[in-house]
């Protein structure tokens, strides 16, 4: 309507053209540019109980959703995002999550002179403790004081946010966080595949034991036991060892336990540990009981879920 009840009709032809583009995103994969930022998850043991239930806390969450790729190296794993913001967020999730220290870098990959606009690919390292469940650490003089005079020998009992130590002399235990560790680092003294078989010769609870002078916490899930021990691969010989253990609420006489016995003047990072007299294994550690094989050959009825990844290879230019 034009004017005054007046109609104005034209027809006229509309020509489209249809014009193919690339999105952004497909652009730099075509590229091979389509990762922004990489978090580099390391840590150095031998062996990674650690590493395992960060992979199955990280399924959990789902955090690994935004990942456009997963790589796994020797000494961990590799994380490759599309953007900064979800490498940061997997970033202080392992943080809050497991001991670790973090550090990163950028470096620039292209730089538009006009627009002012600059490309970089960001890389995030984190290295988590190298202690897991399980694990006999030494501990230096100062922080074992530090600590409530805690033994310097301890076992790893957990590793959340935190890791857990116990005396198994004194049932004393402790929580050492990310910060305290890299201030004062010790290290494990033995790999699993080090510790021995041992049978239960004679086991007697302690009920009662005094406190040291500024001695901390202790165990209320543990129980301290005096045992005498013997190495299963030489049960036909008389020699015995005897030691304190925290684990006096589950082994019994016949029982199988896994330990280590250090020799005599066997040293640390930090000094000689049991340079007593012959005959004397006061450092004999008990860390797990162990459990008959031919009673665990049924398979279970569930199995852990692991995390999609590409094994270790050789980079290409677009990797490094």
């Amino acid at each position: 309507q034009v004017i005054n009840g007046a109609v104005l009709q034209q027809v006229f032809v509309v020509e489209y053209i249809v014009q193919s583009q690339m999105c952004e995103d497909c652009h730099r994969i075509e590229a091979k540019d389509f990762w922004k930022a990489v978090v580099q998850v390391r840590q150095k043991t031998v062996h990674k109980k650690t590493f395992f239930y960060l992979e199955q806390l990280i399924l959990k969450h789902r955090l690994h959703q935004n990942t456009l790729r997963i790589k796994e190296i020797h000494d961990g794993l590799d994380f490759y995002y599309s953007s900064k913001q979800h490498a940061q967020k997997m970033v202080d999730f392992l943080q809050c999550t497991v001991p670790s220290r973090s550090k990163s870098s950028q470096r620039l990959i292209s730089h538009d002179i006009h627009s002012n606009v600059y490309n970089y690919k960001s890389t995030f390292s984190v290295e988590i403790v190298p202690i897991c469940k399980y694990n006999v650490v030494c501990l230096s003089p100062k922080l074992a004081q530090s600590l409530g005079n805690m033994s310097q020998m301890c076992v790893c009992i957990r590793v959340t946010s935190t890791i857990h130590l116990i005396d198994p002399r004194t049932l004393q235990i402790a929580e050492i966080d990310g910060s305290t560790y890299w201030r004062h680092p010790f290290n494990s003294l033995f790999h699993p595949k080090q510790l021995e078989e041992f049978i239960i010769m004679d086991i007697n609870r302690v009920h009662e034991k005094k406190k040291g002078a500024g001695a901390g916490a202790r165990s209320n899930k543990h129980t301290l036991a005096e045992a005498w021990v013997r190495k299963t691969s030489e049960l036909d010989t008389d020699h015995q060892y005897f030691c304190c253990t925290h684990l006096g609420h589950i082994l019994n006489p016949g029982d199988l336990v896994l330990g280590s016995v250090p020799k005599r003047g066997f040293g640390c990072r930090f000094g000689t540990l049991g340079g007593g007299k012959s005959g004397c294994f006061s450092l004999q550690v008990l860390i797990k009981k162990s459990y008959d094989r031919s009673k665990r050959q049924r398979r279970r009825n569930w199995k852990l879920k692991e995390l999609e990844r590409d094994r270790e290879a050789t980079d290409t230019d677009d990797e490094r």
